[in-house]
C-alpha cells in the first residue's frame, strides 16, 4: 500500500464519519417530531457502512456509506389524549430515537473521525519527511 492509498482510505473513513455524525444530529434535533411530511413520527436513521472496493485502475479502498436506513423498532406510545396527533384512544405515537444511544453513536463517531485524522496527518508526515530526505 502507497502512502497516497492510505492518505485516500483516511480521507474515505473522514467524509463517512462525517455523514454519520449528520445523521445522528438529524435523529436527536427530530426526537419530537410526531409529524412528517411522509405521515407518522420521525422514524431514526441509521448509516450502513462497507468497504470501499479497490478499483483495479485506481487501487483505492477504504469504507463508504452504502445506505441510509430506518430504523424499524416501534414508536413509544404516550397517552395524551389533547395533542393533535393523538390517535382515538388518545395515545400519541413518538420518534424511536433515545437520546442516551444518539449521545453514545455521537462519542464513538467523534472518536472514529479524530482517529481517521491522526491517521491522515501521520500519513502526511510521512510523506513530508521522505521529500526531506532526497
Amino acid at each position: 500500500m502507497g502512502l497516497n492509498q492510505a492518505l485516500s482510505i483516511s480521507v474515505s473513513a473522514i467524509d463517512a464519519q462525517r455523514v454519520a455524525q449528520e445523521l445522528i444530529a438529524s435523529n436527536i434535533a427530530n426526537i419530537n417530531t410526531t409529524r412528517t411530511v411522509y405521515g407518522g413520527p420521525y422514524r431514526r436513521r441509521i448509516p450502513v457502512f462497507a468497504e470501499q472496493l479497490a478499483r483495479a485502475e485506481q487501487k483505492l479502498g477504504g469504507v463508504e456509506i452504502t445506505e441510509v436506513v430506518e430504523d424499524t423498532t416501534p414508536f413509544q406510545k404516550v397517552y395524551n389524549p389533547g395533542h393533535p396527533d393523538a390517535d382515538e384512544q388518545g395515545y400519541v405515537s413518538l420518534p424511536n430515537v433515545n437520546l442516551s444511544t444518539e449521545m453514545v453513536n455521537q462519542v464513538y463517531t467523534s472518536r472514529l473521525y479524530e482517529a481517521n485524522i491522526t491517521a491522515f496527518n501521520a500519513t502526511k508526515k510521512m510523506m513530508q519527511d521522505t521529500l526531506q530526505l532526497q
